[in-house]
């Protein structure tokens, strides 16, 4: 098992953690057959990522902040730093999927922000040139950015305050920025806590990076469109570092997943905030897990499918 993290410090996470607190939620722990669920579905714009924005935005200095903030994101980023922005009261940019969800465009634009639509293949291209250089905004990076990553430790810490006989995490993962976060504050003060990467089969890119050695195309078919982040060289350390074990839910599973938690747990949750629970049924039951519902923000026409 990874038990040494160098990556983030806990004080650096401890400071991110502060500057965040007033603007983010403690989310509740909620108890399913076999683990609790953290329910980051709760937050002010629906995911974890408000946590690592604020902290990021707040990290920047005051001229910096003043020019407004920019990011890409296939939805979930993109509403956190348009949240976080005009809390700030400062401009927003952010570049999306020109297939980002309605729900998650319609977010964006809530919070005062501009969206860039963009394909996906031309989106992954402005990311590769650090398109963002050019613009006059700040750029805080969605997932590879350190002072974010730093900001998602904060859910890592609050587990280990609330569940003091904690003993597996299952974190789903797309570019690699909350699994990151979230080890480096676990197991920075309980490194024999197993962190549990979860991703689709419709969109296994880490499992295949590993296996090849390096980056990979892939096409997305899943519903979990917030994992389905480009493959990022600097995660690659990071994340061997951070993840004692992957999990791949296969499609069908997902699917069935989002009404099962509608039911059990009275949770709405969007494609990747279901990952995590829907991995459950590939452990071994015992130890004490929690599985965290990254983000409820799912389009209503594909939840109205899926329950149905």
């Amino acid at each position: 098992m990874n038990t040494i993290i160098s990556v983030i410090s806990i004080e650096r996470i401890r400071a991110a953690t502060a500057l965040a607190r007033p603007h983010v939620m403690r989310t509740p722990l909620v108890p399913v057959e076999g683990a609790l669920l953290k329910l980051e579905c709760l937050q002010p714009t629906g995911s974890f990522k408000v946590r690592g924005f604020f902290a990021a935005a707040l990290s920047l200095p005051q001229e910096r902040l003043a020019k407004g903030l920019m990011t890409v994101s296939a939805g979930n980023a993109a509403q956190a730093c348009a949240y976080a922005a005009k809390t700030l009261g400062v401009p927003c940019r952010v570049v999306m999927f020109d297939t980002a969800p309605a729900t998650k465009v319609a977010g964006v634009k809530r919070w005062g922000a501009t969206p860039i639509p963009m394909p996906r293949e031309q989106l992954f291209q402005w990311i590769t040139s650090e398109g963002w250089k050019s613009e006059p905004e700040s750029f805080i990076h969605p997932f590879a950015d350190e002072d974010v990553m730093a900001g998602h430790g904060s859910l890592g810490l609050e587990l280990v305050q609330e569940v003091p006989d904690l003993r597996r995490v299952v974190v789903p993962v797309g570019g690699g920025g909350l699994v990151s976060g979230v080890a480096a504050a676990v197991k920075g003060m309980r490194p024999e806590v197993e962190i549990i990467g979860v991703q689709s089969d419709g969109y296994p890119l880490w499992q295949k990076a590993f296996a090849e050695g390096g980056p990979v195309s892939i096409q997305a078919a899943t519903i979990a469109d917030g994992t389905t982040a480009p493959y990022d060289a600097r995660m690659v350390g990071r994340l061997k570092e951070s993840v004692d074990r992957w999990l791949i839910v296969p499609e069908p599973r997902l699917k069935a997943a989002i009404p099962q938690l509608a039911s059990a747990a009275k949770v709405v949750a969007e494609g990747a905030g279901a990952l995590a629970y829907a991995a459950l049924e590939q452990l071994e039951p015992g130890p004490t897990t929690v599985a965290i519902v990254s983000g409820g923000n799912i389009d209503t026409a594909l939840l109205a499918e899926l329950l149905t």
